[in-house]
């Protein structure tokens, strides 16, 4: 009984994990924030939350089901020209918004094995699931569409690794910063409420 108490409430949490990353994504402001020249990308933070609070494979899901919106969205109603090409390739969409949650999540239950506090350990696995997104979805465009981006951009082929360095110094870093900060203020009273209950 009280395992199938515990399957409806993980399910549950996914089910509004999972409808809040829809929102966020179609909603600019709730998935977006505009500082000035940069594009914060907030969503990462729930894919986070999700791994942190309940595991690896959940805070996966939670990262396919972004990485397939933003797959989808990509043929239907892309965000730029550079969406149309980039995110129509499942490889930069899905992988790296699943590999988030896996990594956040598994970081995060080593930080805890290690005996590390865990405001700590959510900090760092925030900061972590952050960078995984922008360094992996940066670099897969350098890897598949460098001459696109170039073209695109309106820049020569040899300045793309750097105008994409800069894109990680300046949107990943804030990214980074903000999930470090965010994640374990959304984390941590779920945990307190619900972690005991979802084992």
């Amino acid at each position: 009984m009280q395992n199938s108490k515990n399957k409806t409430l993980r399910l549950t949490l996914l089910g509004v994990l999972s409808a809040i990353i829809i929102i966020q994504t179609f909603v600019p402001f709730l998935g977006y924030i505009l500082l000035g020249v940069l594009n914060i990308t907030i969503i990462p933070v729930t894919v986070i939350v999700a791994a942190v609070v309940l595991g690896p494979k959940e805070g996966a899901i939670i990262g396919g089901i972004w990485g397939l919106i933003v797959f989808i969205r990509a043929y239907t109603m892309p965000t730029s020209p550079m969406a149309a090409y980039v995110f129509t390739n499942p490889i930069i969409s899905i992988l790296p918004r699943i590999l988030i949650g896996l990594l956040a999540g598994y970081a995060y239950n080593g930080f805890t094995k290690l005996k590390m506090r865990r405001s700590f350990a959510l900090v760092l696995s925030g900061v972590i699931g952050s960078l995984v997104n922008t360094v992996l979805v940066l670099g897969l465009i350098y890897v598949f569409y460098k001459e696109v981006y170039a073209s695109v951009s309106n820049i020569a082929n040899d300045q793309v690794i750097g105008a994409l360095l800069a894109i990680v110094g300046t949107n990943g870093i804030f990214e980074a910063v903000f999930a470090g900060i965010v994640v374990p203020i959304i984390a941590r009273p779920l945990m307190g409420r619900w972690r005991n209950r979802l084992k």
